[in-house]
């Protein structure tokens, strides 16, 4: 009875450390629960590695094998190919010689002499070399005839060019242009107006008398005579007189017609509209047809224009096409702190 009573006296007591207890226990059970976890995932994951760990070494063993293997049929093939090929080189080039001997044996026996044809060619090369000599010899001929006639050109061009400048001779009172009293000798060209004549300008043909049809004809002035003697370096009367009488030759400027920029304008304006696709100009803006209205087709009753900004995407433009619709409902269940929102908690988030 005593030890009934005593124990009903530390019934409180042991209640207490049991409820105790229990709750040390829920309190651990989470982080007793992690640590079983986190060790039996170490655990299993060493496992794992190492089993990975020995296939790997296992399959890195058959690969060894079977490349080894592999390279050994392959390496075995390219001798067996390589030695074939020595073999048919050899054997071609032993054919090769073959066929060379024969054929040397039977084209000198039976097709060609070889000493008639030692001296044929023998004679070949000596009318080569003597028709080469003579070639030479011609062309070198025709050198000096060409370089003759060159000089002959250039002496004869001198010759009338001091007959031209016959004027600039020296005098023994007044030395001439290429008489310089510098120069130890006179210039080569004051030697050849030593020894030229001067150039005499031929007059002009005497008019033969024909009958008068100045009536006929418009008046203009006649050009005087040239039948002069020139005093200085003139240019002959033939050229003269076709520089006189030549025709108009107009610039650029003068056959361009006034309004030529404007037509070639035209012409190109002309040219861009047969390959335009489009005969509007490209406007780079959105803005120059914000205002501008559809057109709509005489074959189409559709009206394809542009729909006001707001009333396809927004429901806040026609608010009455909402009224007596019920709320929308999600499919999920909102959180309970929200739909007490109101009764627990003020506006501000305090506690009411």
């Amino acid at each position: 009875m005593a030890r009934l009573e005593k124990l009903y006296s530390q019934a409180e007591n042991i209640k207490e450390q049991y409820f105790i207890r229990n709750r040390i226990a829920e309190e651990n059970r989470q982080k007793e629960n992690e640590a079983a976890v986190r060790i039996q995932s170490w655990f299993r994951g060493c496992q794992v590695r190492e089993f990975l760990s020995h296939l790997h070494k296992k399959a890195t063993l058959i690969q060894k094998i079977w490349r080894g293997f592999t390279a050994r049929a392959l390496f075995r093939q390219r001798v067996k190919t390589a030695y074939f090929i020595m073999k048919m080189n050899f054997y071609n080039k032993m054919a090769v010689k073959i066929q060379q001997r024969w054929r040397g044996y039977y084209v000198r026996k039976y097709v060609h002499n070889y000493y008639a044809r030692k001296r044929y060619l023998e004679g070949l090369t000596r009318k080569n070399e003597h028709i080469r000599r003579d070639l030479e010899e011609f062309a070198e001929l025709q050198r000096r005839e060409r370089e003759r006639i060159t000089l002959e050109k250039e002496e004869k061009e001198k010759s009338i060019q001091a007959q031209r400048l016959h004027f600039l001779l020296s005098t023994k009172q007044c030395p001439g242009v290429f008489n310089s009293p510098f120069r130890a000798e006179p210039d080569e060209m004051e030697l050849r107006l030593r020894k030229v004549k001067p150039l005499l300008v031929r007059s002009a043909p005497k008019e033969r008398k024909t009958p008068d049809l100045s009536y006929l004809m418009p008046k203009r002035e006649r050009l005087p005579p040239i039948h002069k003697k020139p005093q200085g370096p003139f240019r002959p009367p033939l050229e003269v007189q076709q520089q006189r009488h030549r025709p108009l030759e107009p610039s650029l400027r003068m056959a361009t017609s006034i309004t030529a920029l404007e037509e070639a304008r035209e012409e190109l304006k002309r040219q861009e509209w047969r390959t335009c696709v489009i005969d509007q100009a490209f406007l780079p803006f959105s803005n120059t047809s914000r205002n501008k209205q559809y057109e709509g087709m005489m074959r189409t009753s559709t009206p394809f224009e542009q729909v006001a900004y707001g009333t396809k995407h927004f429901r806040e433009e026609h608010k009455e096409y909402l009224k007596g619709k019920k709320p929308f409902k999600t499919v999920f269940t909102t959180c309970h702190v929200f739909d007490k929102f109101g009764r627990l908690y003020s506006d501000a988030g305090n506690i009411v």
